[in-house]
């Protein structure tokens, strides 16, 4: 084909596209009005026409939200205040023959929340953020807008001696992060931020609001770990505290890429997963740039759930190659080391 007909055949489809996402525009602002019909929608409800909506789709954690291509594609942003607006958002999508998109505010590097081949809706979490933190039941119901850090630092304040096994940047969002598996420090000892997970309030295709018994098992399993909103929009969830010391180790061991430093990584690719569960120790191999020479290096990051007295004795008796001393460690409390890690 031509340069000038792939242009005019582009324009085409451009145009067809606009076309389909005005249409569906106008008849997904009407049906919200129409199903929740005491409320403005022009409150929650937000179009590319509105001033407001440049500023709720851009985002420094999503470069890919800026698109051209889906941004033509996209209806608008709904930035629900109540289960009811979440319900409505979905069932006016599918009057409208609209995709969902969900997000939840944290980092969406892929730009999943923002992407799609047909006219879609964007379902923004950000006014769902609330923690309740249950320190008798050692429990907690999260918000899926809500994000690490703020999880953690609720749980501190509450108590110095449980925390949550999810992963180790404060910014990133629960919703996305509980439904993905979510990966951490307490990996070792607690499992995933998923594992956890032992309710949740979900929103289904249907518009249903359902929670772990009236979802069922199969698709409460699923929704931990496979995506959340690939099954519904999960509002909130329940998860379990776990236990923590009030004083945990820390550590950061340098080493120059060399061959001795890879005969040492190459041990604890052997040795680490069989160290005691309290400890976990990650390898992060990078560029470090001098004034005028650029070299590699291997760190070795480590959280120990216990003090230093312990974990010097259990270093030299396992994993003695790394050389760890007593003033490599920091010991402090878990919050603290939440920070560390960050």
């Amino acid at each position: 084909m031509g340069l000038v007909a792939t242009r005019v055949l582009w324009v085409m489809i451009t145009s067809v596209i606009c076309t389909d996402a005005i249409r569906s525009h106008d008849g997904f602002v009407s049906c919200m009005s129409n199903t929740i019909p005491f409320v403005n929608t022009s409150r929650y409800v937000f179009t590319r026409d509105m001033p407001m909506h440049s500023s709720l789709v851009s985002s420094q954690h999503n470069p890919r939200c800026s698109n051209s291509t889906s941004s033509q594609r996209q209806v608008g942003i709904v930035t629900p205040n109540n289960i009811a607006e979440i319900q409505a958002a979905i069932i006016c999508s599918r009057e409208q023959g609209l995709q969902v998109r969900v997000r939840s505010g944290g980092h969406d590097y892929e730009g999943l929340s923002y992407l799609c081949k047909i006219p879609f809706v964007i379902i923004d979490m950000r006014n769902l953020r609330s923690i309740r933190i249950n320190i008798k039941q050692e429990t907690a119901w999260v918000d899926s807008r809500a994000t690490l850090g703020e999880l953690y630092y609720s749980i501190a304040q509450k108590s110095q001696t449980h925390g949550f096994p999810a992963g180790i940047c404060p910014s990133v969002g629960v919703g996305g992060h509980f439904s993905g598996g979510g990966f951490g420090t307490m990996v070792r000892k607690y499992g995933l931020a998923a594992d956890n997970v032992i309710d949740a309030y979900l929103v289904d295709a249907k518009g249903r609001f359902l929670d772990r018994k009236s979802m069922g098992e199969d698709l409460f399993w699923a929704i931990r770990g496979g995506g959340g909103a690939s099954f519904g929009v999960v509002v909130s969830w329940k998860i379990k505290l776990v236990r923590v010391p009030s004083k945990v180790t820390v550590f950061n061991v340098y080493k120059n890429m060399d061959q001795h430093t890879i005969g040492i990584i190459h041990h604890w690719q052997h040795i680490a997963h069989k160290m005691k569960n309290e400890l976990v120790i990650r390898v992060l191999i990078q560029y470090v740039h001098g004034d005028t020479n650029t070299s590699v290096q291997a760190l070795f990051n480590s959280l120990f759930l216990g003090e230093l007295n312990d974990l010097i004795p259990l270093m030299n008796e396992t994993f003695p190659q790394l050389g760890l001393k007593a003033e490599d460690c920091i010991e402090m409390s878990w919050i603290d080391s939440v920070v560390f890690f960050s």
